[in-house]
């Protein structure tokens, strides 16, 4: 699938959840853990901007953005380190 359709349906499936709103608890903790997701997504992608005139650069993956929609700035902060400690 192309970027734009997947990002296209998130997008959609965010703003109907926003919408209609969740009843049931699973689905709740579905729609959270997909925001995050998101949230964490676009974290990356604007550390890989900014960072990008410093060499540093975090692959956006699913791990990575797991830690960095949980866990914030914080998790941005854990991967940099990461990256620059430890995976010289």
């Amino acid at each position: 699938m192309e970027p734009k359709v997947v990002i296209s349906i998130m997008v959609a499936v965010i703003v109907l959840l926003l919408f209609v709103g969740t009843s049931f608890k699973p689905l709740r903790f579905l729609a959270t853990g997909t925001v995050k997701l998101g949230i964490g997504i676009l974290f990356l992608f604007f550390f890989n901007v900014l960072g990008g005139s410093f060499g540093l650069h975090i692959p956006i993956n699913i791990f990575t953005a797991v830690v960095s929609g949980f866990l914030g700035l914080f998790g941005i902060a854990s991967l940099a380190a990461i990256h620059m400690i430890i995976l010289p």
